[in-house]
Parts: C-alpha cells; sequence; structure tokens
C-alpha cells in the first residue's frame, strides 16, 4: 500500500465526524449512492449470510414521519438521504439451503460440495435461540453500517449514525410487520452545513497506547 493511499484513509477518517447539521440543499449524485449502497450490498458478514434489507428513505413525507420517530433530529430529513438498516430477525435451514444454491451457481461449483458448510452453518445456528440469533444478526448489521461510513468519509460525503430511533415505529412505516424483518439503525448521508459547529471541534479519542496492543 502506498503512502498516499494510506494518508488519504488516515485524512478520510479525521475528517469524518457525526454529522450535525446537514446542507438541505445539496443532494448525492447518482454515482455517489450508487457507490455507497454498493459499499452496504459488498459488506462482508459471517458466513456470508447477509442477515440484512437496507432501504434508502428519499421521499420526503415518509422522512418527516420517521423524523417524528427520531427525537425530531433534523438530520432525518436534512440529509441528502436517509438509510435504514434492518435485520433478519432469523436463519432458517432454508436461507442457508439457499445461499448455498447461490455460492454454487456464483462460483461454478456442484452444490454438493458446499455440504461440509451447509452443516455447520445450520448446526451453528441451531444452537441459538431466537434472542441469540437476532443479537448475532444484528452484530453483523453494525459491520455494514461501518463500512458504509467509512466508504462515505473516502468519497467526502458526511454521514450521521442514528439510533435516537423508536425501531418499532419505523417498521410500521417501513412496511416490516411480520416481514421477519427488524429496524436496527439509520444513517443520515448527504454534505454538512458550513457552518456546523461540531465540523471544527478536534476529535477525541483515546491514544493508541490505551487501546492497542500488540503482542
Amino acid at each position: 500500500m502506498t503512502p498516499t493511499i494510506t494518508n488519504e484513509l488516515l485524512s478520510a477518517l479525521q475528517w469524518r465526524y457525526a454529522t450535525k447539521q446537514f446542507d438541505a440543499t445539496r443532494k448525492l449524485d447518482e454515482p455517489s449512492i450508487h457507490a455507497l449502497t454498493e459499499s452496504l450490498r459488498l459488506a462482508p458478514s459471517s458466513f456470508g449470510l447477509q442477515p440484512w434489507k437496507f432501504f434508502l428513505i428519499e421521499n420526503p413525507e415518509l422522512r418527516q414521519k420517521l423524523r417524528a420517530n427520531s427525537w425530531n433530529q433534523p438530520q432525518v430529513t436534512d440529509a441528502s438521504h436517509l438509510i435504514v438498516l434492518a435485520v433478519k430477525q432469523a436463519i432458517t435451514h432454508e436461507d442457508v439451503a439457499a445461499w448455498m444454491e447461490q455460492l454454487a451457481t456464483i462460483q461454478n461449483t456442484p452444490t454438493q460440495s458446499l455440504s461440509m458448510l451447509s452443516s455447520m452453518i445450520n448446526g451453528f445456528t441451531s444452537q441459538m435461540d431466537a434472542a441469540q440469533m437476532l443479537s448475532w444478526n444484528t452484530r453483523q448489521v453494525y459491520i455494514a453500517l461501518g463500512q458504509l461510513m467509512t466508504s462515505a468519509a473516502l468519497l467526502g460525503i458526511d454521514t450521521c449514525p442514528l439510533e435516537g430511533i423508536n425501531p418499532a415505529a419505523y417498521d410500521t412505516l417501513l412496511g416490516l410487520e411480520n416481514s421477519g424483518y427488524t429496524t436496527v439503525v439509520a444513517c443520515a448521508i448527504g454534505q454538512r452545513c458550513a457552518d456546523d459547529k461540531y465540523a471544527t471541534i478536534p476529535k477525541a479519542r483515546k491514544s493508541a497506547e490505551q487501546v492497542i496492543t500488540r503482542l
């Protein structure tokens, strides 16, 4: 990896912050939206199961309703777009079988060659009760959220993750009730306001010595 690339990455991560004020007049172009949605689609997950759905919210009326269920946070309506990340509540044997079929097709390999992997996944997921599986799947969603925010930073796009939301109300507004999916977190994406005071506040983090241990 070249020094230029590493410097660009570190600079982008220093530049990124949880944007509080978005410029509602600045809309992201389609290539940027495509890149960000692809960063979600390409996010890693345990066993590659991808237990999630992502909703790109553009409709102004829907976003107003979501804002009313987000402690009235202005990012929900003022950002260029709002992304809602939902989790699949359960992984069934049918889900695993469908994933094995897709793997076999994409990787041009016989389905039978994936039988050991299929058995391992089914054995692992079968040990979990509903609460444990939901917790495990939810952790996968946060991996995708992290990839989204890092990708946005590299593109010079601002983000703000939003956990201060009413997931049940979001589920109703997004039609997720009885779908097998439920809302986890949202993320506003767009461009910061020039006068957002939080943009110039120094980033406060623990030192590398406090959080990194090399063995």
